[in-house]
């Protein structure tokens, strides 16, 4: 073989050897602490760890760099409580996970609109979609996340709140003087029945019933049919207080400015469709989880129209109480109110009290 021919194959194998070389060293590998209070019996976690995670790793992928994400993925309380992961997110103990709003109304006052506005509307995308455009227009409502070092990604709102308890409830006059459980501000919902509100969680709800802590659960009916709730609180009133949007999905501040632009692209793009595909599956669901209760022995009672006026006549007016309180911390709750309620307005809800006109 000829002098110039060897040369040249030497030439092209180092610059091969070369090239593959550079391409390993620009690889990067991304290593991310994923964090819930809940186990992924439930569907916002569920989701987190079949689409969210897997998702992610499928685009990173499709960009051609031979970057990787390595995910640790610690589920139902391993490093974060119910209530524990906004803060184990902004401290860095966890990079990312699902923060439950409806636990932090003193840090998160404005996301917890929904739940100081019950009797609203059991629509799943109007909720999450009105609170989606709410955090385009006021400023507040997204600093609640940058605040604590956050990124939010994308929400959950759940379905229809009722009442599992171990007495009938045909009438809210049934509630007086029973002790339910009822998590954050959904103790407000009480307020003015004769109903004792306890604060507790999910997690909680079917040992306390059992043991006699409380006797019933104010909740929404995929949670109540995933942890079998009506096993020891057979009778289920369908209130209609109302889909709640709950919290979402975040990724700590620093985390998420390490990555270059096109990963946190990704996340993002991630993020809006879990967003959607979470109110897909929440309402898919809602309807058989009461079919799968009630072949289990539960005893459903649907309040009729009249009875849930009746009911939400009761409480004081709790969203324009909420609006002030939070005007007078420097919030704007009258516009996070106005925002809310003008959105499911929007979408053609009638609403069975129009708390902003009262």
């Amino acid at each position: 073989m000829k002098k110039w021919k060897i040369w040249m194959m030497i030439t092209v194998g180092v610059a091969l050897a070369l090239t593959l070389t550079a391409g390993d060293a620009a690889a990067k590998k991304y290593k991310i602490t994923v964090s819930t209070g809940h186990p992924p019996v439930f569907l916002w976690v569920t989701l987190c760890r079949d689409f969210f995670i897997p998702e992610v790793d499928k685009r990173v992928a499709a960009l051609g760099k031979g970057d990787t994400v390595e995910w640790n993925q610690a589920y139902g309380g391993t490093i974060a409580k119910i209530g524990g992961e906004l803060e184990a997110i902004e401290a860095g103990v966890s990079d990312m996970g699902f923060v439950g709003t409806i636990f932090h109304a003193p840090k998160m006052p404005l996301h917890n609109v929904t739940y100081m506005t019950p009797f609203a509307t059991d629509n799943i995308y109007y909720v999450v979609d009105t609170i989606t455009e709410l955090q385009k227009q006021i400023p507040a409502l997204a600093r609640e996340w940058t605040k604590h070092n956050q990124i939010y990604l994308g929400g959950a709102a759940l379905d229809n709140y009722g009442i599992l308890t171990s007495f009938p409830i045909n009438t809210v006059d049934d509630v007086k003087g029973q002790k339910i459980a009822a998590p954050g501000p959904s103790a407000n919902w009480l307020k003015g029945t004769g109903g004792v509100a306890v604060a507790s969680n999910l997690n909680e709800y079917y040992n306390g019933i059992q043991t006699g802590v409380f006797q019933g659960a104010l909740t929404f009916m995929t949670a109540a049919a995933a942890i079998k709730l009506n096993e020891v609180a057979p009778y289920i009133a369908i209130v209609n207080f109302g889909a709640h949007f709950a919290g979402g999905i975040s990724i700590n501040k620093d985390v998420f400015e390490s990555f270059p632009s096109e990963i946190q692209k990704i996340f993002i793009e991630v993020g809006k469709e879990y967003t959607k595909k979470l109110a897909e599956a929440q309402t898919a669901r809602a309807d058989n989880a009461i079919l799968a209760m009630k072949k289990g022995g539960a005893k459903v009672v649907n309040l009729s129209l009249a009875e849930q006026k009746r009911w939400a006549r009761k409480l004081p007016n709790i969203p324009m109480e909420w609006a002030a309180s939070m005007e007078e911390k420097g919030q704007p709750g009258k516009a996070m109110l106005k925002g809310y309620l003008d959105g499911l307005r929007k979408r053609n809800v009638t609403l069975l009290r129009d708390w902003d006109k009262e």
